[in-house]
């Protein structure tokens, strides 16, 4: 986001980020001129904040990290209750699945560099967590950290994507990522 925002045009701009989130979950390939009506602006006040359809694109993906960063710094990985770092940390994601779809659903996200750089730094705590809980015998040492980190992505992507389409609960849809994942790494030992 631009940092030399006032608090009000930050405030706006959220505004406007919110109402594209809305409208590009429901439409994917909305124009410019859709999203600056769903803002409630017109497209040269759109313009003002975001040069072009990938710019915003990219935004919502810096926007997605920040969000899910501050989540991740919130969940503090406890040594005497390890096993309780995922089911805290899905259930904190679940409720904000439309500000991380973006970072699993467009392209223009995943060839951008900085966001690139952005993900990796903030995957670095979820990998050393999934790590320590192989130590630990929690996980199977069998599948790489990565690989571990990624099903996870998968799933609270697809989880959040049923929430919207209406043929999951929300309410209940931390209790199927979380029986989905354990069960599907968890080791037998």
């Amino acid at each position: 986001m631009k940092k030399d925002m006032s608090a009000v045009k930050q405030s706006r701009y959220n505004a406007i980020l919110d109402a594209a989130t809305s409208l590009l979950i429901e439409k994917p390939g909305a124009s410019m001129a859709e999203i600056a009506e769903r803002a409630g602006i017109g497209i040269a006040t759109l313009h003002r904040y975001v040069d072009s359809r990938e710019q915003l694109m990219a935004q919502l993906g810096f926007r997605a990290i920040e969000v899910v960063t501050d989540i991740v710094g919130s969940i503090t990985f406890q040594e005497e209750r390890y096993e309780s770092y995922f089911p805290e940390l899905i259930k904190a994601l679940i409720p904000i699945g439309d500000k991380i779809y973006f970072l699993g659903h467009d392209a223009s996200v995943h060839y951008n560099k900085e966001i690139e750089e952005a993900d990796k730094k903030l995957r670095e705590p979820l990998l050393r967590n999934i790590e320590l809980l192989q130590e630990r015998g929690y996980f199977r040492k069998a599948h790489q950290r990565e690989w571990i980190a990624d099903v996870l992505y998968s799933l609270l992507f697809l989880t959040w994507q049923q929430v919207q389409d209406g043929h999951i609960a929300k309410n209940k849809a931390a209790e199927l990522v979380l029986d989905t994942f354990f069960n599907g790494f968890k080791s037998s030992t």
